[in-house]
């Protein structure tokens, strides 16, 4: 189950809680009201592809950004043409180039 967190808006008391991503929102532990607000701390990060960090993860470089860019570009535009067809990725997404 995965780990929220949320703030009280009644005794602004910042806790986290872990249910089901369909359940309702628990009470505040330290007051016990349910005027409470789900905060987004954090963004996850996803690996794979152009969502995989260059360098050390968090602060790349433009140049290996842009190594990353050049060496995502060919697979991404191969994916789109084995779906889509060459005259379409042509059409709308012209900045990928050709092969």
């Amino acid at each position: 189950m995965p780990l929220y967190d949320y703030k009280c808006h009644h005794c602004d008391n910042q806790f986290e809680a872990r249910h089901g991503f369909n359940d309702d929102a628990p009470p505040c532990p330290r007051c016990d009201s349910t005027d409470v607000q789900r905060l987004i701390l954090s963004a996850p990060t996803v690996a794979g592809g152009m969502l995989t960090h260059p360098g050390d993860g968090q602060n790349a470089s433009k140049e290996q950004l842009q190594d990353k860019w050049s060496e995502e570009t060919p697979k991404l535009r191969k994916k789109l043409v084995d779906k889509l067809g060459e005259d379409t990725v042509r059409k709308y997404a012209p900045t990928l180039g050709s092969e």
